[in-house]
């Protein structure tokens, strides 16, 4: 299997190690794996002829339902938060309560521009948010296969889920956890729901969700996917873990972060915009090698 991983942007640390999870993987069959996946940067491309993709934040950022001053307050905490996100000399402790402001600040400068729901589908499909080429395989592979995907994302849930449903591939099989809004009943955005998730939390939001893994229990295989030093911790709720592999998106900032992720992650994909190496081993779990 590792003789088919080898395109430039493939990088690991141990193949060797990738090859025994494989074969581990394999041996125990695909219906005791489960995949858990970011969706931002991960799932969806960070960026299409050297422009920026949206994240499900962005995509409202970027739409009409807010006000051009929201639009500035916005890209301020961006400009101010995210090269703290990215920043290897931080220790993820010294991240946390910067994480959780920048996500409270912006969730309520947007609860502040009373969002109606109904429109949440033309914002997403006026926006240039793209899913990894790839994707059609991956989402309709996990479904006729019958394994769960979670898509875990400290974006926001509502436009998650609708810019899967708009490019078909919200299938049964797929659960999320998210941050949701919260509408009232003439259908405008009053709150976000329950707990924030944001990028260094999910190993609580993982915690929290104890039904979902409980119910999965019978699929102590993960194949979880990333794209931050965030999402290592996602698969922290799985029960009895037997095998997990690894795959991390490395967008951005290549040079300075490279190691931290060949050290975290059994494979390191690096500015590749597809989903071929996630395909390449779902396809070899399932026996369609």
């Amino acid at each position: 299997m590792i003789s088919q991983l080898t395109n430039s942007s493939v990088c690991m640390r141990d193949p060797q190690r990738v090859q025994e999870i494989l074969e581990a993987m394999v041996k125990a069959g695909s219906n005791t794996v489960q995949v858990i996946s970011d969706f931002d940067m991960t799932l969806t491309r960070f960026a299409y002829n050297g422009k920026r993709c949206p994240t499900c934040h962005n995509i409202l950022d970027n739409s009409k339902l807010i006000s051009n001053d929201c639009k500035e307050e916005l890209k301020e905490l961006l400009n101010t938060y995210y090269p703290i996100e990215i920043d290897s000399s931080q220790s993820i402790a010294d991240k946390l309560p910067l994480m959780v402001e920048w996500w409270t600040k912006a969730h309520e400068l947007l609860v502040q521009q009373e969002i109606k729901k109904d429109l949440l589908a033309i914002a997403v499909r006026e926006s240039d948010a793209m899913l990894r080429d790839g994707y059609q395989l991956l989402f309709d592979h996990l479904y006729e296969h019958s394994i769960p995907l979670l898509i875990f994302s400290a974006g926001i849930g509502d436009i998650l889920e609708e810019v899967i449903r708009q490019t078909g591939v919200f299938h049964p099989n797929v659960k999320v956890f998210s941050n949701y809004m919260d509408f009232d009943e003439s259908g405008v955005l009053r709150a976000f729901k329950g707990e924030l998730i944001h990028i260094y939390n999910k190993r609580e939001g993982a915690l929290l969700n104890t039904g979902h893994f409980q119910e999965l229990r019978t699929r102590p295989n993960v194949l979880l996917l990333g794209d931050s030093l965030g999402d290592l911790t996602m698969a922290d709720g799985v029960q009895d873990m037997e095998n997990i592999l690894k795959i991390g998106f490395l967008n951005d900032k290549v040079d300075e972060r490279k190691q931290s992720y060949l050290d975290s992650y059994d494979i390191v994909l690096v500015k590749d915009e597809t989903l071929e190496v996630p395909n390449a081993i779902m396809l070899y779990l399932t026996g369609n090698k």
